[in-house]
């Protein structure tokens, strides 16, 4: 009997672990089965960024001949040109700006707007969901390709062929500088509407049906109940679809590619009325072989998303910490 109690008094003493045992129960066999997706991530993530880093500090084109075109350390020579010299990139600037402000406004008025519309869980409304879903699950060039089409200058355009059925004149759609920002950003809705429709509607399931319950109690009318209930709790939602509609809009590439092209064999169309920050990169890179040049874009381009990224976070919690 003392000799159990004894036993049942000793206080439990933790072992000290050593080597790989120190991050992991499972010895270095956890290591090595995370070795390879390390490696890869190293070579195929880590070393890319980290060389374009380096690029961008160079005027580099791939083939850096002495006599021809020498390459070598150019300093902030790429940056101080990109933000002082540059006016293609200065119209790329403001044209992803007016392209990011109005997709992502709009686009996040359409999905709430959709996610109110079909919250009840109807047949119906099922189908809908799925139908308004389906651009976002879509390959982006086969949707870019029907949508050159819709908006071809010619009487084979679905546009313009209504256009003729009530006699109107045809429109050169990709080739009016005033049209070229609202048609990206209509195609930029159309095709994510949807993915932030699910979104929304998630959250607005996660409400507890109490709240309204008792907004209505005290006399809360639908106008009310959306906006002191509904917005404030969508707010972790409405951040998230900000951010993630903003990274995608400053990214825009494909439907620039396909339906500005140019003639000299750059990308923009007709004085650059649709050239963003990703499509000059590809040009700089690409077209003129610039690579030190395009890094330096590249770079530029992070540290706009970073910076729009964090104020966004920080100005949500800021309003939540006033409430």
């Amino acid at each position: 009997m003392a000799t159990k109690e004894k036993t049942t008094n000793l206080s439990y003493v933790p072992t000290k672990k050593k080597g790989f045992y120190k991050f992991s129960d499972s010895g270095i066999a956890s290591y090595v089965m995370l070795a390879p997706f390390v490696l890869l991530f190293i070579f195929w993530s880590v070393y890319p960024v980290l060389s374009s880093l380096r690029l961008s500090f160079m005027r580099y084109n791939a083939i850096c001949d002495d006599n021809l075109s020498p390459c070598g350390s150019v300093g902030f020579g790429n940056y101080t040109y990109l933000i002082l010299h540059d006016s293609r990139f200065h119209k790329a600037i403001l044209n992803t700006s007016i392209y990011v402000i109005g997709a992502v406004t709009l686009g996040l008025i359409a999905s709430l707007s959709l996610s109110l519309a079909l919250q009840a869980d109807t047949r119906a409304n099922r189908v809908l969901r799925v139908i308004f879903f389906l651009p976002s699950v879509t390959s982006g060039i086969a949707v870019v390709l029907v949508w050159g089409w819709v908006f071809r200058g010619d009487d084979i355009g679905l546009l313009n062929s209504l256009l003729h059925s009530f006699g109107i004149a045809p429109v050169e759609w990709l080739a009016t500088p005033s049209m070229a920002i609202p048609i990206l950003i209509f195609m930029s809705i159309w095709g994510g509407a949807g993915f932030g429709m699910v979104l929304f509607l998630a959250g607005l399931n996660a409400i507890p049906a109490m709240y309204y319950e008792a907004a209505v109690i005290d006399g809360a009318n639908r106008r009310d109940r959306f906006r002191y209930i509904t917005l404030p709790l969508l707010k972790p939602v409405m951040v998230y679809v900000v951010i993630t509609g903003t990274i995608g809009a400053f990214q825009i590439f494909e439907g620039v590619y396909l339906l500005f092209p140019t003639s000299v064999g750059s990308i923009g169309g007709l004085q650059d009325m649709a050239l963003m920050i990703v499509p000059y990169l590809y040009d700089m890179g690409f077209n003129h072989f610039r690579l030190g040049y395009a890094s330096a874009v590249a770079w530029i381009l992070f540290a706009i998303i970073f910076a729009i990224s964090l104020i966004n976070i920080r100005v949500t919690k800021s309003l939540e910490d006033l409430r």
